[in-house]
């Protein structure tokens, strides 16, 4: 195989692929966004529950996002410490930061909105499996934020991480590596630091 023939070595980062994996958890979280709509009588209006939800569960994903990217260099509470990243992961942080990540962010955002207004409507019909829940409706919108929150975390890590994968040889080339002082403060860096989370991987050996 020849060098234009192998795959750009970025896209065999392993973190790449264990979060775009992370869209399996998606559905399930929308699951529990439905149901936790269903649970108890409304008394507040229509429009102040849904802006309330979509704002609690869009909001600090589109911001985080879009200000701060998440650092996919971490996996549950623990994240690589900035120093440890070799300049190749440096490089796959910079295209965190481009124009294209930052349309994604908004169309997968705008797309959330609608599936929320599209889960309300459907509300009716998970009303029988929501009976088995207490029957509080501040339970209920607890519970249907929280899981919107996590549905959004969910689809916009593995969104951008997509447009990553998607990104062309040539404008990965030309990318600089992000420096190490500025991963700090250009990304949200969740979890205890360390040294390291996965074996090391020699790309070279992979074809």
């Amino acid at each position: 195989m020849t060098n234009d023939q192998q795959t750009p070595s970025f896209r065999l980062e392993p973190f790449l692929w264990i979060h775009l994996a992370g869209l399996a958890v998606f559905p399930l979280l929308l699951q529990a966004t439905w149901m936790g709509l269903a649970v108890g009588e409304p008394w507040l209006p229509f429009w102040l529950e849904f802006f309330g939800v979509a704002i609690a569960g869009i909001g600090p994903i589109l911001w985080m996002q879009w200000k701060r990217p998440f650092d996919i260099f971490s996996l549950l509470f623990v994240a690589i410490r900035p120093q440890q990243l070799t300049p190749e992961q440096r490089q796959i942080l910079r295209l965190f930061k481009t124009t294209k990540h930052r349309i994604l962010t908004i169309v997968a955002a705008v797309v959330m909105l609608w599936v929320l207004w599209q889960l309300y409507l459907a509300t009716p019909i998970a009303v029988p499996a929501a009976a088995r829940l207490p029957q509080s409706r501040w339970l209920g919108l607890g519970l249907a934020a929280v899981a919107f929150l996590g549905s959004n975390l969910f689809l916009q890590v593995p969104i951008s991480v997509l447009g990553v994968l998607l990104t062309s040889r040539k404008q990965y080339e030309a990318s600089e590596p992000l420096e190490t002082e500025d991963i700090g403060r250009e990304f949200a860096v969740l979890g205890f630091r360390v040294k390291q989370i996965l074996p090391p991987v020699n790309r070279a050996e992979i074809k």
